[in-house]
């Protein structure tokens, strides 16, 4: 069994989500994965960039002593506006120094990738790998917010990965 914690990294809105996946003997159709839990961490706008950085870090912190995955996927940096970028990378690099601290290894994803993974589409749109998030996790509603199931996704893509 794997518990596997997926990333949507942002300095805002920091998507999570975390499976527990039993392989089905060769058959994907026979894998057994579940849901531990989704949601995000936030950071109000407005407040200092070392807070809500302090803000990532503790509660990361806390996400990972509470799932205690085995892999960590990871949404690679993608590049919106130069200023969300920038504020993205230094969130990201909080979040790289807290997984080193729990020495996790990590695996990387760009959105075209995850998108491949779950819709076979590497163009799909985001409620195309929204409704495949619901599907593969037998869910009757499509995971809220958006960051929380971009996060599911990016686990189900190491998932399917490995």
């Amino acid at each position: 069994m794997t518990h596997i914690l997926g990333l949507d990294p942002g300095l805002a809105t920091l998507g999570f989500g975390a499976l527990r996946c039993e392989p089905g003997f060769g058959l994907r159709s026979a894998d057994r994965v579940e849901v531990l839990d989704f949601g995000v961490i936030r950071t109000p706008a407005g407040t200092d960039m070392g807070d809500r950085l302090c803000t990532i870090f503790d509660d990361l912190h806390d996400l990972l002593n509470t799932v205690k995955p085995d892999l960590i996927a990871l949404e690679k940096l993608f590049f919106y506006r130069m200023g969300n970028t920038i504020a993205v990378a230094q969130a990201r690099g909080v979040i790289a120094l807290v997984l080193a601290q729990h020495k996790l290894p990590v695996v990387e994803f760009t959105p075209a990738q995850v998108k491949q993974a779950l819709t076979g589409y590497g163009n799909a749109d985001k409620l195309a790998v929204q409704e495949a998030v619901a599907r593969e996790l037998s869910l009757a509603t499509i995971p809220k917010p958006d960051d929380a199931a971009d996060a599911l996704a990016i686990a189900l893509a190491a998932w399917f990965q490995r």
